[in-house]
């Protein structure tokens, strides 16, 4: 599976935590991580993670184009709603892209347990379904 690990900043450490207490899960998937919180859990962890700009820089946009490909399949985006984000049109935008094209978004360490367990269960493989379908004009309304 391809996964999305981005953190706000108040919420890195928080980030880097979880990533640390799953790393041999997530050791079995591809990563990808806007910039500071991907060196952070890179440094913390050893894991290999493809690191795109940071958020306000457009490493949002970069995870929500892979999303709009088919070519994601969670993300991880440990939000902190307290404080107001120079970038929060890139957010909601990435956060809508979820939705519209079903990829599971956790983002605080509650929604990230569940999704997390939900991985390692398997209870996300109708992924594939939707890898299988890709270009295939009707594949959104059979599913």
């Amino acid at each position: 599976m391809n996964i999305a690990l981005i953190a706000h900043d108040k919420k890195k450490n928080d980030l880097v935590q979880f990533a640390t207490a799953y790393k041999a899960l997530f050791s079995e998937h591809t990563l990808y991580a806007t910039g500071t919180t991907g060196l952070r859990i890179s440094e913390a962890t050893g894991l290999t993670i493809h690191r795109f700009q940071s958020g306000p820089l457009g490493g949002d946009q970069q995870i929500g184009a892979m999303i709009a490909k088919n070519d994601m399949d969670a993300v991880f985006f440990f939000r902190d709603p307290l404080t107001a984000q120079p970038h929060e049109p890139d957010v909601s935008a990435l956060m809508r892209l979820c939705d519209v094209y079903a990829i599971p978004l956790a983002t605080n360490m509650g929604t990230a347990e569940v999704l997390i367990k939900g991985i390692e269960q398997g209870l996300v493989e109708w992924r594939n379904l939707r890898k299988e379908s890709k270009g295939d004009s009707n594949a959104e309304e059979r599913i």
